[in-house]
């Protein structure tokens, strides 16, 4: 009966020829319609796209396939009471980007018609539902009735087999496309590599297939599936998820099968618009015109490689498929930064750039100018690309802006390099190269074509060893979460009927006599891990985690740390068991720890909760609630864009447009503290998730939530916010954290740092309760220390040149002071500001008196030797600023004298030297014979060609003049 339905004619009606001329040349939105409203039908739940920002999965630097969001339930970790737990057929359309990590497609991107650094995944999904046969039969209704492609251009790939791990061949899946009615020549098997699908080293897994096109048709093109050949092409993969990858590498049957699919529509669309590159369709066409006005060259023709003159086709594709990327990044939260995914993108804006500026000739500005041209295309299915539009271009422009100035400071560097180097190696240093890619931002290929120009080059292999150090310190130091427990292990747990943890003790506290006062607990062990599977028991020194019946730790979810403690075993109080990390996973509390003796399931053990910490987490959970709501009321439309909670401080990421000033800052500490003082109640309440989403003012971010879900509003109760009894200008959050009972419980709340990620995006960090009071006091004192110094700087001149120094230092050293101590953020700008007018009026007092102890000096030396061609002499100063301004004056009454000054400290042997050569003509170069003059005392050098210093020591200035006159000499003896 099921594949009678699905052999049906689609929803056109007619026959497959007249299905073939109704969807020739499919619009891109109605091939994603067509499956979507396909998958509809066979009761598959349409789900929307997730962010391309994993949600809580550090192994990922994008969601880069339809998967990701529900790698919960392929883990067996989904929070049984979401909506997600109960997914069986479920069907979307995935925003996806593949650029660095395992999925990589950055440096092919523009090379041919293909290649996108995003794309739309359209999948299909079935978990523990159907399986093998009813997959196919779907994928085949859908491409050849509906679709209307011809069948006798479709080929199928499946799993051959692979003998050395004992992996059989998938016959069922080739049977089924064979009774389906493909030949057997188009039924082709292949290895690992191809048919294979692993999640990673670890985690499900199983064999796929693939289902391929050939463009050109009426042949046998066999031969070229799975050759990267253009004209055959793979356009679905369907993967039958069976096995499980263990930490040994072995594999082991799933409890749940389930089937992933997955089809580029950029692809589809080119094969269902009979075009041979994606560039040509629909979903890319506009937007290479809007390049072609922007540009300075001749409009978009379609070559590659060979045929593409000047790269400029290449070009094209290349600022198309990456002005993509970056408008869903940036409205996805995903900025251009210094590491993880924000440097990915960093490097996509840059390679975009250049290829703007240098290929197409467009002016600054053109990158941003194309994203309305984005959200004209994909706008309707994906609406936050129109309603970030403008601040998408915002973030592009400025880093634009920063990324050209990178690009001038960096050909700078090169040049200075270049002309230290000694030019008879050629090779530029690893270091500076690594450097200028890292710091600034440089491309290493730009790198490279500099050099060449001036037949250079760098030291590769040095430069590979860098990368590959920085990659693997960046490695070392990526926190990873304890693992938690694996799919099977899950599976047996659920299979066993080992209920979920009772963990909602964690929320049963109160107030007595203005104390919190927390529930004691006592619980079973139901289940040990030791990190590759269940067993009965764990020895001392060993790491574990432990399911408990019930709990009262909170474990880390929500942007919430988790909660401290340890265990005790009953009848054992002396041997303690450090609650090292608290985790979910599929319902179940999981508590790392490691083992001060044998624990066992079945035992008895009596918890212990850091209660000092866990009031700390509540008081900044709720105080983020509070600034959330004060923020929104100053500030409008502000959406929140990540949080973190400590016990330490809590973090808050916001949209805004710029940062906020000193009065702003103010005005919101104001704010937070009438909430603190009003001592409002906190209500939570849970409610079902539906009911919750419907609450007027009610605020959301990216994550699943469970059903039925928390509540947690200030000063009105949640029943009568969900009766609509309020005008929404209270905070009502969903939030499964642990709260305080009343705001007056904070105490206090400092804002400690505030400043702008990226454009558009700001970060507070603020403290509270007792924090708070020592940040405001320290404010307090280097406000009295600031004021002491401002009355020493305000009154006469300083009396000599080692007071001013003095002064100078003690500014420098409260400036650091202030940068560095955590104190109110709008104080500290205020305290910066005074100190930095400070600064420059003590460098300007130290300046002075050192241009006048030079005149002295100056006017000493004229008298003792008058204007002569050579002016050698040691003069008594400690300063070398001082020795500097002396050579320069000297140099500006005798313009033509090459200048040389010592400054001996007797009483440690140093030198200092410095020295000055005319601009026309010099004999030699001050950088000379500063060097020459170096190498004698045992010292370095540094400057220019007309103005140099020198360090070293000696006992004997005398000789040290001497050879200064016998090094300048030389070279006029050698002149003439």
């Amino acid at each position: 009966m099921l594949r009678l339905l699905l052999r049906k004619p689609g929803p056109l009606g007619g026959s497959v020829a007249a299905l073939r001329r109704a969807l020739s040349g499919l619009p891109a939105a109605e091939v994603r319609r067509v499956f979507l409203d396909f998958f509809s039908t066979q009761r598959h739940l349409l789900v929307p796209s997730s962010p391309v920002r994993p949600r809580g999965d550090p192994s990922l630097l994008f969601v880069n396939a339809g998967m990701n969001q529900f790698k919960p339930l392929l883990l067996g970790t989904v929070d049984p009471r979401s909506e997600m737990a109960s997914y069986r057929r479920v069907a979307n359309s995935q925003k996806c980007v593949r650029a660095g990590g395992k999925h990589n497609d950055l440096d092919d991107v523009g090379r041919d018609g293909h290649h996108h650094t995003f794309f739309e995944m359209l999948g299909s999904w079935s978990f523990g539902d159907y399986f093998k046969e009813e997959a196919c039969h779907m994928a085949w209704s859908l491409l050849t009735e509906h679709y209307g492609i011809p069948a006798d251009r479709l080929y199928v790939s499946y799993f051959g087999g692979e003998a050395a791990l004992g992996l059989p061949a998938d016959v069922q899946t080739r049977d089924i496309w064979m009774e389906i009615g493909l030949p057997a020549g188009r039924v082709l098997p292949f290895g690992l590599k191809q048919n294979f699908w692993e999640m990673g080293d670890i985690g499900p897994c199983g064999p796929c297939s693939e289902v391929h096109y050939d463009h050109v048709g009426g042949r046998d093109a066999a031969p070229l599936v799975n050759r990267d050949h253009p004209e055959v092409v793979e356009i679905w993969n369907l993967v039958f998820m069976q096995y499980n990858r263990e930490v040994d590498g072995g594999l082991r049957v799933l409890p749940q099968l389930s089937v992933d699919t997955g089809m580029g529509l950029e692809r589809l669309a080119s094969v269902l618009q009979g075009k041979r590159s994606n560039y040509d369709t629909d979903l890319f066409a506009p937007l290479l015109s809007a390049i072609h006005q922007r540009s300075g060259v001749a409009e978009y023709g379609g070559s590659m490689e060979a045929g593409d003159c000047g790269r400029l086709d290449m070009a094209y594709r290349v600022v198309a498929d990456h002005v993509r990327t970056l408008s869903v990044c940036i409205a996805d939260g995903i900025h251009p930064g210094m590491s993880g995914a924000e440097l990915v993108l960093r490097r996509i804006l840059r390679r975009a750039v250049r290829f703007c500026a240098e290929v197409l000739k467009a002016p600054r500005g053109t990158l941003g100018s194309l994203v309305p041209s984005v959200g004209l295309l994909l706008g309707d299915v994906y609406p936050e690309l129109l309603r970030e539009q403008e601040r998408v271009m915002d973030v592009i422009n400025e880093n634009e802006f920063h990324f050209l100035s990178s690009l001038q400071q960096g050909s700078r560097l090169i040049g200075r390099t270049l002309k230290r180097m000694d030019g008879e190696h050629g090779i530029f240093p690893a270091a500076v190269a690594w450097s200028l890619h890292r710091d600034l931002g440089f491309p290493l290929d730009l790198v490279d074509l500099i050099l060449e120009e001036n037949k250079v080059h760098v030291d590769h292999q040095e430069l590979h060893r860098l990368m590959a150090e920085s990659q693997r310190v960046m490695s070392e130091s990526s926190s990873e979460a304890p693992p938690l427990l694996d799919v099977l292990s899950l599976s047996e747990l659920q299979r066993a009927g080992v209920p979920p943890t009772d963990d909602s003790l964690k929320y049963r506290y109160h107030l007595e006599q203005d104390r919190y006062v927390f529930p004691t607990c006592r619980a079973t062990v139901l289940a040990l891990y030791d990190g590759r599977s269940l067993v009965s028991a764990v020895t001392e020194g060993q790491p574990c985690a432990v399911i408990l019946d019930r709990t009262v730790f909170y474990a880390q979810q929500g942007g919430q740390s988790h909660d401290r403690g340890y265990f005790t075993r009953i009848g054992q109080q002396d041997v303690v068991y450090p609650v090292e990390g608290v985790a979910t996973a599929g319902g179940f509390v999981v508590h790392h720890v490691t083992a001060n003796d044998t624990l066992r399931t079945g035992d008895q053990v009596q918890l212990h909760l850091d209660q000092t910490h866990r009031l700390s987490l509540m008081v900044n959970h709720t105080s983020t609630h509070v600034l959330n709501l004060v923020l929104m009321k100053l500030f409008g439309s502000v959406h929140q864009r990540g949080s973190n909670v400590s016990a330490q401080r809590l973090r808050f990421d916001f949209s805004i447009k710029a940062s906020l000033d000193v009065s702003q800052l103010q005005q919101v500490e104001r704010c937070v503290s009438d909430i603190i003082s009003a001592n409002q109640k906190v209500y939570t309440q849970e409610v079902p998730l539906q009911r919750a989403l419907s609450i007027s003012g009610l605020r959301t971010v990216d994550e699943v939530y469970p059903d039925p879900v928390r509540v947690v509003s200030l000063g009105v109760p949640v029943s009568e916010l969900m009766e609509g009894q309020t005008d929404g200008r209270t905070s009502v959050e969903l939030c499964c954290g642990t709260h305080l009972l009343r705001t007056g419980d904070i105490q206090d709340l400092v804002i400690v740092s505030e400043r702008q990620l990226v454009k558009g995006i700001s970060r507070i960090v603020a403290v509270t309760g007792q924090n708070a009071a020592r940040a405001r006091e320290a404010g307090q004192a280097l406000l009295q220390e600031v004021d002491s110094l401002s009355v020493r700087l305000s009154g006469s001149a300083p009396p000599s040149l080692d007071f001013a120094h003095h002064l100078a230092k003690e500014v420098g050293v409260l400036l650091d002071a202030v940068d560095n101590t955590s104190t109110p953020q709008w104080q500290r700008r205020e305290l910066q500001g005074r100190l930095r007018a400070l600064q420059r009026r003590s460098n300007t007092a130290v300046r002075k008196l050192e241009s006048r102890e030079a005149a002295v000096k100056v006017q000493d030396l004229l008298l003792k030797h008058q204007i002569k061609d050579v002016l050698i002499d040691a003069v008594e100063t400690d300063s070398l600023s001082v020795l500097m301004k002396a050579v320069n004056q000297l140099s500006s009454l005798a313009p033509s004298s090459h200048v040389m000054l010592f400054a001996h400290q007797r009483d440690c042997g140093k030198v200092l030297c410095a020295c000055q050569v005319p601009k026309v003509s010099p004999a030699l170069a001050a950088s000379d014979w500063a060097t020459a003059m170096s190498r004698y005392l045992g010292g370095g050098a540094g400057g220019s060609e007309h103005v140099a210093t020198a360090t070293g020591s000696t006992d004997d200035i005398t000789e040290v003049i001497r050879k200064a006159s016998e090094v300048i000499e030389s070279v006029s003896h050698g002149d003439r």
